[in-house]
């Protein structure tokens, strides 16, 4: 794991945006989903309506253009969807997230940071979940691994096959909106993944607490290709 990791570092200046960002003109925002963001009440999280208007409006007001962040976020957010539930009463629900997510308009491009082949895809259209999935399978300096974008446009997905190149530079996809994206704002999360562990069109995004050791080795900080926190 630490070879990804090591690998990741030293190719940084190789890597595409993952989304259209001018760093010159273009601005950030870091957004909290922890208990500590006391204005995410029960009332907007429960109504796709609200929640679309409560992140435009923190992007609007600081004139940023995505909104970011979450990597190793506990999230009480989750509470929202059964799919982060645990499969028998009283255990431990999944609130942890491993990937990045980039919150912004719907359509917005998602750019192939290095060159890849569909692993795979699905729509997986649970309330809460990716909605529509893409996975793209990349060889760095002889080490395999993955990029998972999730929460993306119905169309992302027309006429693809797995084993489709994608050439680094690429637009291959974009945001989706609530209906097509598991009832979320529109956002893309990306993660990347040393072991896809058997896993087709799906992988977690979201872990239980208890198994975070696990499950960050695996999946570690997406800014290591996305290289956005340094904009913050």
């Amino acid at each position: 794991m630490n070879e990804l990791i090591s690998i990741l570092e030293a190719n940084r200046h190789l890597f595409e945006p993952v989304v259209p960002f001018d760093p010159g003109k273009d601005k950030l925002l870091l957004l909290d989903f922890t208990v500590r963001n006391t204005e995410l009440n029960e009332d907007i999280l429960s109504d796709i309506r609200s929640f679309c208007s409560y992140i435009n409006s923190k992007l609007e007001n600081e004139r940023a253009r995505y909104g970011t962040g979450g990597y190793a976020e506990y999230r009480e957010v989750y509470s929202k969807s059964k799919v982060f539930d645990g499969k028998t009463p009283g255990e431990e629900p999944r609130r942890l997230h491993l990937g990045v997510d980039i919150w912004g308009k719907p359509g917005t491009a998602i750019i192939a940071p290095l060159d890849g082949i569909v692993h795979s895809f699905a729509f997986n259209n649970r309330p809460g979940d990716y909605g529509t999935t893409i996975i793209l399978s990349h060889q760095l300096q002889g080490h395999s691994f993955y990029t998972l974008y999730g929460h993306l446009s119905l169309t992302s997905i027309q006429n693809l096959q797995e084993g489709n190149r994608v050439g680094k530079g690429d637009i291959f996809a974009g945001f989706g909106i609530p209906a097509e994206n598991g009832q979320w704002p529109p956002h893309l999360h990306f993660q990347v993944i040393n072991d896809l562990q058997g896993w087709s069109g799906d992988y977690p995004g979201v872990c239980k607490y208890s198994e975070r050791e696990k499950y960050l080795a695996n999946c570690p900080d997406p800014d290591l290709i996305l290289q956005l926190n340094q904009y913050l």
